[in-house]
Order: C-alpha cells, then sequence, then structure tokens
C-alpha cells in the first residue's frame, strides 16, 4: 500500500547513509566465495534508497508487497526503465528465496547481472545526491 506523508528529507538522508555504508561493505569485503551475500546486499542497496528517493516526494510503502510497489513506483515515475524494474524484481524474487526459503545465489547470477545491478545504484545514488 502507497502511503502520502509529509516529504522527510532527514529520514531520506539517514536511510542513504545506510545504504551508503553497505555499499562500502561491498567494496571492502571479499565475497568471491559467497555469491548469496552479495547479492543480498546489492538489493538491500537498491532498497534503501529507492525508499529514500519516495521519502524525499513524501510517498512511503507498508504491507505485504511493500517492496515490490517501491519500485512500481520508481517504474511508473519514469525514474527506473522497464529493464531496470525487471532487473530489480528478479533480484527481490530471488532475494526472498534466499531469506526466506534458504535457496542460494549462483554465481553466474552475479556474473552475468552484476554490471547492470552497479549501473543502476548509481543512477538512483545520483538522483539521492541531487535532492540533498
Amino acid at each position: 500500500m502507497i502511503i502520502k506523508i509529509k516529504p522527510d528529507k532527514e529520514r531520506a538522508k539517514s536511510i542513504f547513509e545506510l545504504a551508503k555504508q553497505r555499499e562500502n561493505y561491498l567494496l571492502n569485503t571479499d565475497f568471491s566465495n559467497f555469491p548469496t551475500g552479495k547479492a543480498e546486499n546489492y538489493y538491500e542497496i537498491i532498497k534503501e534508497i529507492s525508499i529514500s528517493l519516495l521519502l524525499f516526494e513524501g510517498l512511503k510503502t507498508i504491507g505485504e508487497n511493500a517492496h515490490k510497489e517501491i519500485f512500481e513506483i520508481l517504474h511508473n515515475k519514469k525514474i527506473i526503465t522497464d529493464q531496470e524494474k525487471t532487473i530489480i524484481q528478479d533480484l527481490r524474487v530471488k532475494r526472498n528465496y534466499s531469506m526466506y526459503e534458504g535457496k542460494q545465489f549462483k554465481a553466474i547470477y552475479l556474473k552475468n547481472h552484476e554490471t547492470k545491478i552497479k549501473e543502476i545504484i548509481l543512477k538512483l545514488k545520483r538522483l539521492i545526491e541531487k535532492r540533498s
């Protein structure tokens, strides 16, 4: 469910800082043998930056499909493309399988998608930095 709230710049900046810390952790940790941990962190970074973007606009999602709705909103607002939305939603689903069913990410997943995931993160970070 999407809720209209007063824009919360301080909370948005705080969540963005968490995402940057998580990204720094990824850059400074050897995840070569842990594709699941790396992929899950990529997802969390994308999610946290996306939440920050919505908070700047006075939007918040809650409920069972909150994460899915975050990316739907970004897509509907033309912030992310169809391809980016597909990649993010695939990462979200695989992350959920990992978190709730113990299904591991395969190394090939990151080999095939990591460059695009990093591009999405950079794009979203730039949008936040323009608002800060």
